[in-house]
């Protein structure tokens, strides 16, 4: 019994020499479209030493992962001399998807992939520029510096879905127009054909950095005359010759004037006569916001869009016109929306499992106030007209608020497109 004792104590000693130190690697993998990953991961790593002298050869392993779940042990080597990692390369639906490499320290816990995952190094080249795994300076690639001094940057104000033009800065901008409109060699946009004679540009943006410093600008047109020229800050008028100076289509703000971060600069002004004809005694309708809104799955009032005129842009006689609509997924409940002129309601609706549903409305900026109207319909929501009044000071600024809910959770509401246009 005794020598059976020490035969078993002896086996035991050897076992825990013989096997080196192992660490869990243990996660649920997902793909980028939320399903759980399904395939096999091959581990493959080179000779090493392990911490506790243990020899580790050169092979390959692979681990079947199920359902996302990978449970896999290794030999730690983040602590070895040399370093050494595990090369593993994943591999679903019969081909390779991608490649990463781990580093494995010694845990006595299981650890996640994003505790040993490392970014692939550099491998050498062989022509004397390897950076040994750091990053690559743009100063180390032959002729990359040059070749970006010598292309457009991009301009602050340039837009998507706009024609593009090389501004007085050299930078890439974008026409300030009208659908219709035709765009001139110099960037500016107008009426198409000939016999038009004065035209204007309303609500430009000066191209420009709003830093607090900057305090130089450049116009999308040429006014003619220079004396047209109405340049706005956050809705207030600013005073020629007082708060900046115009050359051209160069606006200069003084020390005291310039624009600060968050501020919002408008210009409206004359083009010089084209040729003869009665001139345009009016400025073209100006676009303040559109673009798509958020989607929702609340069960109460939410915000899904939001369009801020700024203070001072709307005058007496003015007209906002508004354009929305509304998408809707999912049958398990109806849904109810509404479009806040301020804090006045335009239009409040409940609609029940319609797909889609769209409205408009219109304010009329009054010498006090405005006056609201408004136009809503979907596939199964009747038409329906409301006229409202609303005692909001327009003066300080107004912000339209486009709204949404569920009536029970499990669907969808979204704002699929908007549109606020001013119409002088």
């Amino acid at each position: 019994m005794i020598r059976r004792t020490v035969f078993a104590v002896v086996c035991l000693a050897v076992a825990a020499v013989a096997s080196p130190p192992l660490t869990t690697i243990q996660d649920v993998l997902y793909k980028a479209d939320g399903t759980r990953f399904n395939g096999t991961l091959t581990i493959s790593w080179n000779s090493f030493q392990a911490a506790d002298s243990s020899a580790i050869v050169t092979q390959t392993s692979t681990v079947k992962v199920v359902e996302g779940n990978l449970r896999v042990q290794l030999v730690p080597t983040a602590t070895v001399t040399p370093p050494v990692n595990y090369t593993v390369t994943y591999n679903s639906d019969g081909r390779v998807q991608f490649q990463e490499t781990w580093a494995v320290p010694s845990s006595t816990i299981p650890l996640r992939v994003r505790d040993v995952r490392i970014a692939t190094p550099l491998t050498s080249t062989g022509t004397g520029n390897d950076t040994g795994g750091g990053p690559v300076q743009e100063s180390d690639v032959v002729g990359l510096i040059a070749d970006l001094g010598s292309r457009p940057v991009k301009a602050s104000s340039l837009a998507a879905g706009r024609v593009a033009f090389v501004n007085a800065l050299g930078a890439l901008d974008s026409v300030d127009g009208d659908a219709s409109d035709c765009v001139h060699v110099d960037g500016s946009a107008g009426p198409c054909g000939s016999g038009q004679a004065t035209s204007f540009v309303d609500g430009d943006s000066p191209t420009g950095i709003v830093d607090g410093a900057n305090g130089s600008f450049t116009l999308s047109g040429l006014p003619a005359p220079a004396t047209s020229l109405a340049v706005y800050r956050n809705g207030i008028l600013q005073k020629a010759g007082q708060d900046f100076s115009a050359s051209g289509n160069a606006i200069t703000f003084v020390a005291a004037s310039v624009p600060q971060p968050g501020d919002t600069l408008l210009a409206s002004y004359r083009l010089g006569t084209i040729d003869s004809g009665v001139p345009q005694m009016f400025p073209a309708p100006q676009v303040l916001c559109s673009g798509l809104g958020s989607a929702i799955t609340a069960t109460t009032l939410t915000s899904i869009g939001t369009c801020s005129i700024p203070a001072g842009l709307l005058a007496p006689g003015d007209r906002v016109t508004i354009a929305f609509d509304l998408s809707h997924q999912g049958p398990a409940s109806g849904f109810s929306f509404e479009v806040d002129w301020g804090a006045t309601p335009i239009v409040a609706r409940n609609a029940s499992t319609d797909t889609f549903v769209t409205g408009r409305a219109d304010a009329a900026i009054l010498a006090a106030g405005s006056q609201l109207s408004a136009q809503t319909w979907g596939a199964a929501l009747p038409f329906s007209a409301t006229v409202a009044a609303s005692a909001d000071a327009y003066t300080n600024g107004i912000v339209i608020n486009f709204q949404g809910m569920l009536a029970q959770p499990g669907d969808t509401l979204s704002l699929a497109s908007y549109t606020v246009v001013r119409l002088p």
